[in-house]
């Protein structure tokens, strides 16, 4: 068997070295190093200033009021919290939150706060990076489910740069891992049906 060229085995070599780096590249992306990272740094900047916790790391009841739990930090609604039926809204109280802040009824039926933690069955421990950039920047669960429901400001987040998303998407899969199975999101009940069969106006 003859021994391939010097040029060939040079060019074959810098082919398996770049497609080395490729990978390399595209794994740091979804499983940043450490919280040293530049991505994760930044990642954590931009969710402190991005108001995720308000909604996502239940509230608790500090000396000066109401404040995030981080022993819960960006764990979403609690799934030992069982809320009961919101209150009645009308047009001057369109919606409402629970007390941690991690529930919220309003028109568009109740939502939960998710888990943003990297716990891989109820958080988002196995997203890609491209999950959740798609999800921001289209409103839909894991960029091609459901909408993503109020109050959760995706319209405003979706100018984020790809960059600074996947920055955010880089410190979360380092957040710790908290097993919590954020409910299902419920969606308003049907209005009651006339005598006739035909759904009464709303009042």
């Amino acid at each position: 068997m003859k021994t391939p060229p010097l040029q060939l085995r040079n060019g074959a070599l810098a082919a398996t070295f770049c497609g080395a780096l490729i990978t390399s590249a595209a794994m740091a992306a979804d499983n940043p190093a450490s919280a040293d990272n530049p991505q994760v740094k930044r990642g954590a900047h931009l969710v402190a200033v991005s108001g995720c916790h308000d909604c996502h790391t239940p509230f608790k009841m500090g000396k000066n009021g109401p404040e995030p739990d981080m022993t819960q930090m960006l764990s979403g609604h609690p799934q030992g919290m069982v809320m009961p039926p919101p209150p009645k809204l009308d047009v001057a109280w369109m919606w409402a939150g629970s007390a941690t802040n991690t529930a919220f009824a309003g028109p568009w039926g109740i939502s939960y706060a998710v888990n943003l933690t990297s716990d891989a069955d109820t958080g988002i421990g196995k997203w890609k990076a491209d999950n959740f950039v798609k999800a921001i920047k289209t409103g839909k669960h894991l960029g091609v489910s459901r909408p993503i429901m109020p109050p959760m400001p995706w319209q405003a987040y979706s100018h984020y740069a790809d960059a600074d998303l996947r920055a955010i998407f880089a410190y979360l899969k380092t957040v710790p891992a908290i097993k919590n199975k954020v409910p299902d999101y419920a969606p308003p009940a049907a209005p009651p049906a006339s005598p006739a069969g035909k759904p009464t106006a709303p009042k």
